[in-house]
């Protein structure tokens, strides 16, 4: 730790503007003056001058600008009592002298010269003091002060055990107290000050300024560096830098170097030298740092190359990365139809709820009207005893659910008169329409749930929902990586990915509508031909499995819908859904049965539910009432137009059953067509009409519904057996009519049986009733 310099103070200069100084100067003398002669009897050393000069000396050597500064005037004011004690001077020349040792405080040295110069005055008070002080000279008191000095360097400090010299009874100790005096200074002697001249004193001045400002310039400086160096140990500077701490600029500017030190010669040479040197190095080091910068970038590129390369040549890191972007994208997939799915059945079974409850509404309608109308004619023919109010009640609720009826088929033959179609029979109407309020209810409920449909993938990404992106997936798997798509069964994966797709767009297919959309016009199926065509293209394999995955969604996906048309929506009465869904079932079974094994079960299923449809139509729809003949003769009568209309009703379901040929099994047919249709129903109501033109046309038109391809074998002589009543009948009406010479008719019924192929039958009539002019006939269809 650096040893702390001593401190010295220096006192303010008698030139200084200080405003304290010159008030207490002012204000000191007057102030002792009164003081002594109040309290004359106070003691003190008669030596009061001579210490206050040595105190002041002192003072000057020790004080610093920065110390606090102390007015002199007071120690003249406390060296003033001190002479009035030892000797009866007057009060104003108390005032006197203290003036003047204040004037003489503000100087530092005196010379021999004054006391030859002084007024007659001064020259007096100093012989009436010369008996009792022994005046110093300005000599002494030169010696005295560089005395001071020097112990003060010898000693490096200044004591402070210090001894007060001077009281003051007047005045508190603690104010009046300014100074504590070395105790080498116990002994000098007091002096009072001689007056001098101007002269003398600006001599004294310029003397003591020239060795103040010597003096105080060296310990300033040593004050400051010891001042930097604690402040450098305050704030941890690292030794060496450079900490300005002075308080004026002349402590930063002036410096000053022991003229011992030697230092080596500087040069302009010298110190570019060194800058090139300096200069030479960085530009080396910047190279070197230019050369690793430029090392690592290629380094970089190099790197970046080689795992460019690698991902370009190594198969397996591509397949790596194909396949882990295939396991994200099917898992994605699958979360997506997972979540979707709910929403896609619970649309579904709105949608077919909403058909079915329309269907049940004209099935209900149907059967309530045939129910209540049959037994209104049944009550026609009740005998006058029935109870007359039950009859009236009856007629009360049978009356609306007939005008409601009428009213249809009146609208229906205004509809057909007006489109021109006047070969219209009664019955064959299929009778769907609905009221104003349940239309609209109807077109209500099924906008709200395609409304609906269209917001299931509203927030789906399209390579998520649009199948063809979905199948441009896997075609880019078959392409680059074909071994591992056919060892994955891929053709079997993609008909269950596309199922909740495919249903989503059959939400709104209605196959029994006459204007619905084909299988082949859907998207769906366009987008699936494509992915099998280019399959087909790719692969070199006759049996790609990627044939199957068209007949497979039809299988797992279309088949099941149109079962459930099938079974409860579909009205086989009705001719128009019956030849849309023979349309669609004929595509779908027909034309895209490529794989019979798989398609097989879904065919079987859909099959049987047509044939047990249809079944149930014969069963619950078929009624022909039989009415005695005289009730029937009146052609206009209720019982004529209501058997008219039956019968004409059952002949149209006939021929919708017919329609069926070629889809289901010929026996299947025969059987529902022939067997349970004609022979127990059509046939019956036949024999009980009276022979004549019209039987003749409703003969005509059985024939016409059954298929050619039952006929198509030129040898067959015979027809099939379940026509067999059929062909009895048609003899019986042709023999009737023969009779009654009504010959078009008999014509007619002759060509009936040669297109059946009941050739034999009808030679035989010809050679019985002796019409040899139909034999062309017969010679015609040979």
């Amino acid at each position: 730790m650096a040893h702390r310099p001593k401190r010295t103070f220096r006192p303010r200069r008698a030139d200084s503007s200080d405003s304290d100084g010159a008030q207490e100067t002012s204000a000191e003398p007057g102030a002792t003056g009164e003081q002594a002669a109040r309290d004359p009897a106070v003691e003190g050393p008669p030596s009061g001058r001579g210490h206050a000069e040595v105190a002041e000396l002192l003072r000057r050597g020790r004080g610093r600008r920065r110390g606090r500064a102390w007015a002199s005037s007071r120690h003249a004011a406390r060296a003033a009592p001190r002479l009035d004690e030892s000797s009866d001077v007057p009060e104003s020349r108390m005032v006197d002298l203290s003036a003047d040792e204040e004037d003489g405080e503000h100087h530092s040295s005196e010379s021999k010269d004054d006391q030859s110069s002084s007024p007659n005055s001064s020259r007096t008070l100093e012989d009436e003091f010369s008996s009792v002080v022994n005046i110093p000279d300005a000599a002494v008191m030169q010696a005295t002060y560089r005395k001071c000095k020097l112990a003060r360097a010898q000693e490096d400090y200044i004591s402070l055990d210090v001894k007060h010299t001077f009281t003051n009874s007047g005045m508190k100790k603690n104010s009046e107290d300014s100074e504590s005096e070395p105790d080498d200074f116990k002994d000098i002697m007091p002096f009072t000050p001689k007056p001098q001249t101007l002269r003398q004193r600006m001599a004294e001045e310029t003397t003591t300024r020239n060795e103040e400002t010597s003096d105080d310039s060296q310990d300033e400086k040593t004050q400051d560096i010891w001042e930097q160096q604690q402040m450098r140990k305050a704030v941890k500077i690292t030794k060496g830098q450079d900490i300005d701490l002075s308080y004026s600029h002349e402590s930063q500017t002036v410096k000053k170097f022991d003229a011992s030190i030697s230092f080596p010669p500087v040069s302009l040479e010298i110190i570019k030298k060194k800058l090139n040197t300096r200069l030479t190095l960085l530009q080396d080091t910047h190279r070197s740092h230019l050369r690793e910068y430029e090392k690592y970038i290629q380094d970089i590129k190099s790197s970046k190359s080689t795992i460019q390369n690698l991902e370009n040549s190594s198969n397996q890191t591509l397949s790596f990365k194909f396949y882990k972007s295939m396991k994200i994208y099917v898992e994605n997939l699958i979360d997506c139809l997972n979540e979707k799915i709910i929403s896609i059945q619970e649309i579904e079974s709105a949608m077919h709820a909403l058909l079915l409850k329309q269907a049940m509404i004209f099935m209900k309608r149907r059967q309530d009207e045939l129910k209540h109308e049959s037994a209104y004619l049944q009550q026609l023919s009740y005998k006058p005893e029935t109870s007359i109010n039950k009859s009236l009640a009856m007629d009360e609720k049978t009356q609306w659910i007939l005008e409601e009826a009428e009213s249809r088929r009146a609208r229906r033959r205004q509809a057909r008169v007006l489109s021109g179609n006047c070969t219209h029979e009664e019955g064959t109407s299929s009778d769907d329409e609905l009221s104003s309020a349940d239309m609209i209810d109807f077109q209500k409920s099924q906008g709200d749930i395609l409304q609906d449909h269209k917001k299931i993938f509203e927030d789906v990404h399209s390579d998520f929902c649009n199948i063809q992106n979905i199948l441009l997936k896997f075609r880019q798997w078959r392409e680059k990586f074909p071994d591992s798509y056919y060892e994955a069964f891929i053709s079997l994966c993609i008909p269950k990915l596309l199922n909740p797709l495919i249903r989503f767009q059959l939400i709104d297919w209605n196959p029994l509508k006459f204007d619905s959309i084909g299988l082949k016009q859907m998207p769906w199926f366009t987008s699936i031909e494509e992915f099998i065509d280019c399959s087909m293209e790719d692969s070199k394999k006759e049996d790609s499995s990627d044939k199957k995955i068209l007949s497979t969604v039809i299988n797992k996906t279309v088949i099941p819908r149109l079962i459930g048309f099938v079974e409860f929506i579909w009205d086989p009465l009705s001719t128009t859904q019956t030849t849309s869904l023979v349309t669609q079932c004929r595509m779908i079974l027909e034309e895209h049965s490529t794989c019979e094994n798989e398609v097989n079960k879904g065919k079987q299923d859909l099959l049987k539910s047509i044939v047990s449809r249809m079944k149930k139509a014969i069963e619950d729809d078929v009624f022909i009432p039989l009415y005695p003949k005289s009730a029937v003769e009146n052609r206009t009568s209720p019982h004529s137009k209501f058997q008219e209309r039956q019968f004409w009703s059952g002949l149209k379901l006939f021929g919708n059953i017919l329609l069926w040929n070629e889809l289901l099994p010929e026996d299947t047919l025969q059987e529902l067509g022939l067997g349970k249709l004609l022979n127990r129903y059509l046939i019956i109501a036949l024999l009980n009409a009276i022979p004549g033109p019209d039987v003749v046309k409703k003969c005509s038109q059985i024939a016409a519904y059954l298929p050619e391809k039952w006929f198509q074998n030129s040898a067959m002589r015979t027809s099939i057996p379940q026509l067999e009543n059929f062909i009895q009948f048609l003899l019986q009406s042709a023999r009737k009519l023969s009779r009654n010479e009504i010959r078009d008719e008999v014509k007619e019924i002759i060509l009936i049986l040669v297109k059946i192929k009941a050739l034999n039958q009808a030679e035989s009539f010809i050679e019985e009733c002796h019409l040899d002019h139909l034999r062309s006939v017969i010679k015609e269809f040979e």
